[in-house]
């Protein structure tokens, strides 16, 4: 396959998309009994199909299933991870915003046997996409770093993993197991969403780290061993990627700062194809990091925000462009939103057509600067 026909695009999207209100009312009459699985099965279906639809009328070419069938980004994937427990109350998480703070609660998760993929846990549901697009589809899971994010050392079981290199192998090893099966399904376009690198680039949350015993640049360096050794045996024609954002919860963000303290690291140890950047704000710093960006990795620039409805203008996200092109080359470069419109079910406040707006513009700014996608 030609470079220029391969993913990552030079108009693309990192993933989720709203949730239509029908579908998130399902979903809770199913939890609370009174509608049944396999009716929230067939909604999930048909709305699947309208937002493949959406994202193939306005001209993209790496086509998600919107996360539609995700409570949240990355819990559903992890929880179907074999080791983990939820123990104790949930634990409450800030985001803020520009009408105030925003909260968020998490289950209590910890470590306490060995982590194992006991079945497929993303493999049907990539199944289904594929069945239903003409271009191609876009497969995103949550990064393995994220499970080591969402415990810490602390809520990982000693006597389980007394040293955390047997805890890298096997988190690795249930992610090969899932990339592999991916992969015999047909998958060759997969993500890896991260937001537990971006949050080493903030100076709070570092300290908050170092208060809870865990050292910021040891976590680095462990994410690059997850990283390495998930990806260690890829097949050579699966494109994977990455998205670092700073947390996206109801148009609300949790981390600040630019990427300068991790850009050398994940540029050059991390072996994706494409890294998605979160650059819609001045949280996310100047573009200075992408002098690290390799040869052959291609950046995917978020410049259109998901967190407001306000459609941006064309020349402004040029400048942009060529603000970038002055650290990395422009043909190496691709345009996104910075993050998913819908994280978790809440979703971001913008409505369906100015998501499709923002989505149509970055098609359009791909033809126009690129001459294609």
């Amino acid at each position: 396959m030609p470079r220029s026909a391969r993913p990552p695009f030079h108009a693309d999207h990192v993933g989720s998309l709203l949730r239509p209100t029908a579908l998130k009312t399902l979903r809770v009459e199913t939890e609370s009994g009174r509608a049944n699985a396999g009716e929230l099965r067939a909604a999930e279906d048909q709305a699947i199909r309208e937002v493949v639809g959406l994202q193939e009328s306005v001209g993209l070419h790496g086509i998600t299933d919107g996360e539609l069938r995700r409570t949240s980004w990355h819990l559903d994937f992890l929880l179907a991870l074999g080791g983990l427990s939820s123990q104790g109350p949930t634990i409450p998480v800030t985001f803020h915003g520009k009408a105030g703070d925003v909260h968020f609660t998490r289950p209590t998760l910890a470590v306490t046997s060995r982590v194992t993929r006991p079945r497929p846990i993303f493999v049907d549901a990539f199944t289904f996409l594929a069945s239903v697009v003409s271009r191609t589809p876009k497969l995103t899971i949550p990064s393995p770093c994220m499970l080591y994010s969402q415990v810490g050392r602390a809520n990982i079981d000693a006597a389980v993993y007394p040293d955390l290199d047997a805890f890298v192998e096997d988190t690795a090893a249930a992610y090969r197991a899932e990339i592999a099966d991916l992969y015999a399904a047909g998958c060759r376009y997969l993500q890896l969403d991260d937001v537990s690198l971006a949050y080493l680039c903030d100076e709070e949350m570092r300290a908050r780290g170092r208060e809870r015993g865990e050292d910021p640049d040891a976590q680095l360096r462990l994410s690059v061993k997850l990283i390495q050794a998930t990806l260690s045996d890829r097949p050579r024609d699966l494109v994977v990627c990455t998205h670092l954002c700073r947390g996206n919860f109801r148009s609300s963000w949790r981390a600040q700062g630019g990427y300068a303290r991790i850009a050398e690291v994940i540029f050059n140890e991390l072996p994706y194809d494409g890294f998605f950047l979160e650059f819609d704000d001045a949280r996310s710093g100047d573009f200075s990091p992408l002098r690290f960006v390799p040869k052959h990795a291609r950046v995917i620039l978020g410049l259109v925000t998901t967190k407001v409805g306000a459609l941006e203008r064309k020349d402004d996200v040029k400048r942009r462009l060529d603000e970038a092109a002055k650290y990395v080359p422009l043909e190496q470069v691709c345009l996104s939103p910075q993050c998913g419109f819908s994280s978790t079910v809440e979703g971001n406040e913008l409505t369906v057509d100015q998501q499709k707006a923002k989505l149509s513009l970055c098609v359009e700014l791909a033809r126009e600067v690129w001459g294609g996608l």
